[in-house]
């Protein structure tokens, strides 16, 4: 692999580093984010280290032939470990601190083996692209080889089968962003298999006598650069869907927002929308929960059931014989919600005395997929009445 590749690949997770680096002010003490920090700093180092440009200059700079080739096993073995402690602190359960105290060791003992190794073989010829191969024969040097390798390998057939075998789980599918991610995962550690197995098999060529250079530094570098890059972004599949799905409630919740904004603007209750779009979502939430909150006090509970057993009534007559449509008491109760918000809305800006709440209270609808839902029989009830407005044929139509 190129010097600009291995720059570029360790440069885009460096991004992604600094786009969690505000949970790490706010959420160190969670081990799954500093699993995540690591895995994507690790990864980082092992194309930063492991471009020819730096090896020259790790060697050059600290006068040791071939200094940057324990370095970069390092790395690449620290990445190893972060992964698998990641994947152990999602999979959670009873067992989770001891298996990633078990990985931690085990992996320390791996590094400690790679310092220890280099010491005693003490490789004085520099080779910057074929390290691997160039020592296979020689003594301390190809067991620290060896190490590194078997390492790398085990560690990525456990993510693999890890992930691919969380992946099925029935759990896990009610979950499609993590689901997602842990088949990115296993995509990816099944492609970084190919490394250390292309690097072991060249090995296994040198010590028979046959020359397979290419296998141990193309083929390798194929297979790590793929590997890596799709597993740091399986690893971040979950971010980004939770920041994709803040965006999407963002824009569904638009009409319970623009039904609440007389409310909010009478009251002085809404607040400037910050700056980073990633919190846009949140700020509406919260924007809407004060609006409801302002006027959960003129409720109908009366209307609530009214327009809950009319729409729950349509539905199941919609349905005929098959039966309700799937979610059809969700929808009920969003279409019940919004027009009892309608209507405590504007009896609130009028200014209407004898309010509902004190004699029938309704629990405040708090859930975020609640609001979303109410977002969107908002819409509907808005579509239908424009749909009246302009003819009947077309609103019997919805």
């Amino acid at each position: 692999m190129s010097g600009a590749i291995n720059y570029i690949s360790c440069g885009l997770l460096w991004v992604a580093l600094l786009f969690r680096l505000p949970d790490i002010r706010r959420h160190w003490s969670e081990p799954s984010l500093r699993a995540i920090i690591a895995v994507l700093g690790f990864a980082s180092m092992c194309f930063l280290l492991g471009a020819p440009p730096t090896v020259a200059l790790i060697n050059s700079v600290s006068g040791i032939p071939n200094l940057a080739a324990p370095l970069t096993y390092a790395a690449i073995t620290a990445y190893s470990a972060a992964s698998l402690v990641l994947i152990a602190c999602w999979r959670g359960g009873a067992s989770v601190r001891r298996t990633a105290r078990n990985w931690i060791y085990s992996y320390a003992g791996v590094l400690t083996g790679i310092a220890v190794l280099f010491a005693v073989g003490n490789p004085a010829e520099e080779r910057r692209t074929d390290f691997d191969t160039f020592y296979a024969t020689t003594p301390w040097v190809a067991e620290m080889v060896v190490l590194y390798l078997l390492a790398h390998l085990t560690a990525a057939t456990v993510s693999a089968v890890w992930s691919l075998r969380w992946a099925r789980e029935t759990e896990v599918r009610r979950r499609p962003w993590l689901r997602a991610s842990l088949l990115t995962i296993g995509t990816g550690t099944a492609l970084s298999t190919g490394y250390s197995i292309s690097k072991l098999a060249a090995i296994a060529a040198r010590w028979s006598g046959r020359d397979w250079v290419t296998v141990g530094t193309s083929v390798s570098s194929l297979c790590a650069g793929l590997g890596a890059l799709v597993t740091v972004t399986g690893f971040l599949l979950p971010m980004a869907g939770h920041h994709l799905s803040a965006w999407a409630d963002f824009v569904r919740l638009a009409p319970l927002d623009a039904l609440l904004d007389p409310v909010l603007e009478d009251r002085a209750l809404r607040v400037e929308r910050p700056r980073s779009p990633l919190l846009w979502g949140t700020w509406r939430r919260s924007t809407i929960l004060n609006g409801l909150h302002e006027i959960e006090v003129f409720f109908d509970k009366a209307l609530y059931e009214q327009v809950h057993d009319a729409e729950l009534k349509r539905l199941r007559e919609a349905a005929g014989a098959h039966g309700p449509e799937d979610g059809a008491q969700g929808r009920a109760v969003a279409s019940a919600w919004a027009v009892t918000i309608s209507a405590a809305a504007r009896r609130s800006a009028q200014r209407s005395a004898g309010a509902f709440g004190e004699s029938a209270p309704l629990p405040l609808p708090r859930d975020p997929k609640a609001l979303v839902q109410i977002a969107d029989a908002v819409r509907r009830t808005e579509r239908r009445a424009r749909c009246v407005a302009a003819g009947p044929a077309r609103a019997g139509s919805l």
